[in-house]
Formats: C-alpha cells, structure tokens, sequence
C-alpha cells in the first residue's frame, strides 16, 4: 500500500502537478487525522465504559 501511494506522488511531481500533488497530499493529511480521531474517541468510549463497570461493581458490593 506505501508503495502504492509512492509511486502515486512520485509521478505527480515528475510530471510538474504540482497543484494536484498537493491536493493528494491534503487529502492524505486528512485522511491520518480523521483515523486519529477515530482511535481517541474509541479510546475514550473504552476507558468511560470500564468507569460504568467498576461503578456497577462498587453498587453491587455496597448491596
């Protein structure tokens, strides 16, 4: 896949798009940054989930 888009922006800039390539690489950016906030809000959705856990837990001991 890496060499895919390697290969993808080498021939973009060998023949002079410039404006394109940097289309691609925007897109590319965006791409990495929506995959980031993707895994933190998974994260946090985890980690609000074994709180509700340990709470259920806590209530259940305090019966």
């Amino acid at each position: 896949m890496i060499k895919f888009f390697r290969k993808i922006r080498q021939n973009m800039l060998n023949e002079g798009k410039t404006g394109k390539y940097f289309k691609y690489a925007i897109g590319e950016i965006m791409l990495v940054v929506i995959g980031i906030l993707i895994a933190l809000s998974i994260n946090t959705w985890n980690e609000n989930r074994k709180i509700r856990q340990s709470e259920q837990e806590i209530l259940q001991n305090l019966k």
